[in-house]
């Protein structure tokens, strides 16, 4: 649910109750005597919680701050308020109170670029005078939204007796409450909001909604209680690290599909709050050591949904994984293609890399070797149809009329361009999608000769990577700038010329060879790509440059988590500990959790990180990003059944321990400082 600060979502805003991409609240507004409440303070309590804190403007009837307003909010399974006046004077107070509400049922694609008008076909009526329903059914999608007033009641404020009120009335869609309230009492309304998707129907659970003592949620509590415990000398480190446990908690999609129960991270609040490819796969890849579980349901149910055949609409090629997955009325009737679409050229070399890492930090061959068929399937689009005309090279174009242009990470329409700011021409093969294919390549050659003894397929893939990196290296260089790999070839193998972050996925994935990875570095850190809060998109040399533009400029916590990694990987500690305490201070400034995106202006420009105006927060990789800066900072990784420690660790946080890391179905402690460091096992295998 997204509302503004004082709870309220105005018609006509992006605000409302979403769920499976429809929108079930499209209004719902407090008023007093007819006026809007004055905010006091107001925030998240919980990851699927929050309060607001309001009073009273002067009304027809009320002196300025005659009342005070709590809305306590829970959402999960449909939606819970409950709605608090505090009666805060000494003299009896008469007032109206009314919550306006509405419901839309637009589907999420259209919230922020246009909502069609379905009034002809929703269908509002009260039912008794505790409850409203709306409801919108068209041939093949039916949707229904339930408000009811669970309870009304006023506490009298010296002995907290509590005794019923007059229940609220139905004025068209709105319930209102004709109050009479005694000096320091309260009155307490209850309300539940509960949606129907076709034949599926969720209700709040009220029990226990509000009071004092009210218990932490059980899957909360767990996933707590699962995860490594971080601990820092930086107090930074630790509140930042816990911000993102939290939020990764909010993240969450669970289910069941062939068998077996998933848990996985979805992309970001509040626009993407389902499935996708690549943001699904990174954030897995990013949150391994965390616990492999989120890893596991990422893999399990991509490879379910992997295309099967040639499909123009959405996309879909057979071995490839999916972009992103829909289910509101323009996708279930055909008129949107993500059901699922699978517009992206870097997901499926992806979930190989992915399933690799996996097996590294689990040591479960089994898990691989039941998807065999699907590694086979994903190779095999890589190398037929990923290479659109047989150069060695992944290339994307859309076939789809409602299709993405760029498929890459930058998927906005301007987000591969020239230095002279010109948009390339259709297919693109990018820059850092090259590496990817290297990396996954190896990767699968390792698993086909430890896992299937199958030395051929591991040799032929070893070559092809080799083959691969030679060219890569040749057609992807320019020796303009004092030396620097373009960001893709166009249509007409061009080198797209212009600097941008990708360079640092390269680093990441290995292709880079040593003689290179200092000058990639250097410009990682010049004074046009690093603005001191992080590594911008463009580089500010190149016309495009735009320090708010999504992809043209702006700095990406994610991408800065990969630069970091590649730094470190490739030996560039310093720098990578640079990245790292830049972008932990600037989620200092935003409640310690980092944004999907921020400006890139310069530190000097402004002395806080300047937010993108519609960043997701939170957005899963970048919750994500601070992990990988402790695994960069650690030099902690999995291999050949042992956990990797090479430690370097900045004076600003001091000392770093890791209780209960997750590897090899073990649990760790891990602690260092400075170049020292240790590991040890600290757990009974885990179930």
């Amino acid at each position: 649910m997204f509302s503004d600060s004082r709870g309220d979502v105005a018609p006509g805003s992006t605000g409302g109750l979403v769920h499976e991409d429809t929108r079930f609240v499209s209004r719902w507004e407090l008023r007093l005597d007819g006026e809007p409440l004055s905010l006091l303070k107001s925030g998240p309590v919980d990851y699927d919680s929050a309060a607001f804190f309001l009073t009273n403007p002067d009304t027809s009837r009320l002196r300025a701050h005659s009342v005070a307003v709590r809305r306590l909010r829970h959402v999960g399974s449909g939606a819970l308020e409950q709605i608090t006046v505090f009666n805060t004077s000494s003299e009896p107070v008469t007032c109206e109170l009314r919550l306006l509400c509405g419901a839309d049922f637009a589907d999420l694609f259209e919230i922020k670029s246009g909502v069609r008008d379905r009034s002809g076909s929703i269908v509002a009526a009260a039912r008794g005078r505790q409850s409203l329903r709306f409801r919108y059914q068209v041939p093949g999608f039916l949707a229904e939204t339930t408000i009811r007033i669970e309870r009304s009641e006023i506490v009298e404020g010296a002995t907290e007796e509590v005794v019923a009120a007059a229940p609220p009335r139905v004025d068209g869609t709105d319930a209102v409450w004709e109050l009479e309230l005694p000096p320091r009492c309260l009155f307490v309304a209850l309300v539940k909001v509960g949606v129907r998707v076709n034949n599926v129907t969720f209700e709040p659970v009220v029990e226990g909604f509000g009071s004092r003592q009210q218990l932490v949620e059980g899957p909360l509590s767990d996933w707590l209680e699962r995860i490594p415990r971080v601990e820092a000398t930086s107090t930074l480190l630790t509140d930042v690290v816990r911000q993102s446990v939290v939020d990764l908690a909010a993240l969450r999609i669970t289910g069941d599909l062939l068998g077996e129960r998933y848990v996985l991270p979805a992309a970001g609040l509040p626009w993407f709050m389902t499935l996708f490819g690549r943001d699904t796969l990174i954030t897995s890849l990013q949150t391994l050591w965390i616990g492999p579980g989120l890893a596991r349901g990422a893999l399990h149910l991509l490879g379910a949904l992997q295309g099967m055949q040639v499909d123009d609409f959405r996309d879909e090629e057979p071995g490839k994984i999916l972009h992103e997955v829909r289910s509101g009325e323009l996708t279930r009737l055909g008129e949107m293609p993500h059901s699922p679409y699978y517009g992206t050229a870097d997901a499926t070399p992806l979930w190989l890399i992915l399933l690799s890492e996996y097996w590294r930090f689990t040591g479960q061959d089994a898990f691989v070797l039941e998807r065999w068929d699907k590694i086979d399937a994903a190779l095999d689009w890589i190398d037929r149809y990923g290479d659109r005309d047989g150069d060695g090279y992944v290339e994307y174009q859309t076939r789809s009329q409602a299709g993405l242009g760029n498929q890459c990470w930058k998927d906005s329409w301007d987000g591969v361009q020239f230095a002279d700011g010109t948009i390339p021409h259709l297919p693109i093969a990018t820059a850092e999608i090259q590496g990817y294919v290297y990396d996954a390549k190896l990767r699968v050659a390792e698993l086909a000769r430890r896992l299937r003894s199958d030395a051929d397929l591991a040799g032929r893939l070893e070559r092809e990577a080799e083959d691969l990196s030679g060219r890569f290296n040749d057609d992807f260089w320019s020796d303009d700038r004092g030396g620097y790999y373009v960001v893709g070839l166009d249509g007409d193998k061009r080198r797209i010329d212009s600097m941008t972050s990708n360079i640092r996925h390269l680093l990441w994935s290995g292709i880079v060879p040593q003689e290179r990875a200092g000058l990639v570095a250097r410009q990682l850190m010049s004074d046009a790509m690093f603005s001191g809060w992080g590594v911008r998109t463009l580089s500010t040399e190149d016309r495009g440059y735009n320090p708010i533009g999504y992809h043209t400029g702006t700095i990406w916590p994610h991408d800065n988590s990969i630069v970091a990694l590649g730094l470190a990987r490739a030996g560039f500690r310093d720098e990578a500990n640079r990245i790292a305490l830049a972008q932990l201070e600037a989620a200092s400034f935003t409640g310690h959790r980092l944004p999907e995106a921020f400006a890139g202006f310069e530190r000097w420009v402004s002395r806080f990180p300047v937010p993108y105006p519609t960043a997701c927060s939170p957005q899963a990789w970048a919750t994500a990003a601070p992990f990988v800066f402790v695994q960069a900072i650690l030099g902690l990784e999995a291999r050949d059944g042992e956990l990797r420690l090479d430690p370097r660790v900045p004076e600003e946080l001091g000392r770093i321990v890791v209780r209960r890391l997750h590897a090899f179905g073990t649990e760790w402690d891990v602690e260092a400082a400075g170049a020292e460091g240790i590991v040890c096992q600290s757990g009974p295998a885990l179930s």
